[in-house]
């Protein structure tokens, strides 16, 4: 059984049973019949079964919230957003494949030559726990539009959320098998991969997952696209805004309790302005208010797990004990569930657990840079390369974008993903892009067209 426990309260939520290899056969020979007719649906016939599916997730933003916040504690609040947001997703591709797909011509020595797009098959996704919802439409919405059909393995935490996501597509009358959830434990998966029937792979979360699964992938020669965990640099220099800086590090510092791969996690100030920085953080996360998710007026909820929550107090306690000064929280409460306290770490060196490794919940970590130059090698001392974060201002900031070794960067506002724009990292953070015109392009066949006769 997926068994779940409920986060705020930590007591047993509910389970659901583990799907059998009958059921996981016909699930993936659903999905490689139902691409035969799927790939030759036209863009305007997938198009309107993703505004059908995006306009249902709209019309059941209630209901279908509240799966997350039971499911992992997010904020109600953050849920209905996130809701919101993958209908956008659905809707954006519906109405933009055709053109990020169009046929491209491009001249050689054929009368005429052109690369066109076409869909590879069925792919596997492989998500976490921590944005149920938008981290299966951001992989699913694109490869449906380019005519692939979609095979979903959720995080085992969150199976209710993944039920109800194949549900939307049956709710809808969508054509049987263009999309399918697995509920599988993780050891299912390597052979799942394997299977001639799936062709390519997308994996969000860990290291140590996206790792084993590449490898695995790249044994049987299919493509991955892997988005894994970062340890994103926030850079401020003295010439920034610093209220609006502190207002916008602040709330990527805290979305989703903290648990958010392109969160700002190492926060790099220059000397002059540290210490009115340093006060400006304290001020806005000492207001922020922990609680049940389900309220309203919560701002952060629980850690979705125990085990996570007991990690991150190791990294916290590692932390302070190697000289950090802990200005707020940095105690594991008493009570039921596994909530942890807003937490304000500063004097962190690059040495110290906080800034070596992901920290993974309400942990502002600020680390005090001598000059521009020191901020930037600091912000690259990572074996992360998600994304990153300056404040300063915007022409300098544009030019120093160049040096980060990061996938996205955002110049004096909040790291967010997008529909409309490529996502992804490099180095230990994964590799290839989702969303934009990039992110569907990676799970097609970009097939060379060459006509003749050849020209002299």
């Amino acid at each position: 059984m997926l068994k779940v426990i409920d986060p705020t309260r930590g007591t047993p939520l509910h389970e659901f049973p583990i799907d059998d290899s009958a059921t996981v056969e016909l699930i993936l020979k659903t999905a490689a019949e139902t691409f035969k007719t799927w790939r030759e649906a036209t863009f305007a016939e997938r198009g309107a079964v993703l505004k059908n599916v995006a306009q249902y997730m709209r019309d059941n933003i209630a209901s279908l919230a509240l799966l997350m916040t039971e499911e992992m504690g997010k904020p109600i609040k953050e849920a209905r957003a996130e809701v919101n947001k993958s209908a956008w997703c659905a809707k954006h591709y519906a109405e933009h494949a055709q053109s990020y797909l169009a046929p491209e011509t491009i001249a050689s020595d054929a009368a005429r030559s052109y690369v066109q797009y076409l869909p590879l098959g069925t792919i596997l996704g492989n998500l976490p726990w921590n944005a149920p919802f938008w981290l299966a439409f951001r992989y699913c919405a694109p490869a449906l539009m380019a005519g692939n059909t979609c095979v979903m393995k959720h995080d085992s935490h969150v199976p209710a959320c993944s039920r109800a996501i194949a549900e939307i597509f049956e709710k809808v009358n969508a054509p049987a098998g263009i999309f399918q959830s697995l509920m599988v434990k993780s050891p299912a998966i390597e052979a799942i991969i394997r299977d001639p029937r799936i062709q390519a792979i997308s994996l969000t979360g860990s290291e140590k997952a996206g790792s084993a699964a590449a490898a695995i992938a790249a044994s049987e020669i299919k493509p991955a696209v892997l988005e894994l965990g970062g340890s994103d640099p926030c850079v401020v220099l003295a010439d920034a805004d610093l209220e609006k800086a502190a207002d916008i590090i602040t709330l990527s510092r805290i979305i989703n309790a903290g648990q958010s791969c392109i969160a700002v996690k190492r926060i790099i100030v220059e000397e002059p302005v540290y210490d009115q920085m340093v006060s400006l953080l304290k001020e806005r996360l000492a207001a922020l208010k922990v609680g049940d998710p389900r309220q309203e007026s919560t701002d952060i909820g629980p850690i979705a797990r125990s085990d996570l929550r007991e990690d991150l107090h190791r990294q916290v306690e590692e932390t302070v004990a190697a000289g950090a000064k802990c200005l707020l929280g940095g105690k594991l409460p008493e009570g039921d569930g596994f909530f942890y306290p807003v937490t304000l770490l500063v004097d962190v060196t690059p040495e110290m657990t906080a800034f070596r490794e992901e920290t993974f919940g309400p942990v502002a970590a600020v680390t005090r840079a001598r000059d521009e130059t020191h901020a930037m090698e600091l912000a690259n001392d990572t074996p992360y390369g998600l994304a990153a974060s300056i404040w300063t201002e915007t022409a300098r900031g544009q030019a120093l974008a160049r040096q980060f070794a990061a996938g996205q960067v955002a110049v004096n506002g909040i790291v967010k993903t997008d529909p409309r724009l490529p996502s992804g990292g490099i180095k230990r953070s994964g590799y290839g892009r989702e969303l934009g015109p990039h992110g569907i392009r990676e799970f097609v066949n970009a097939q060379q067209i060459w006509i003749g006769p050849a020209k002299n």
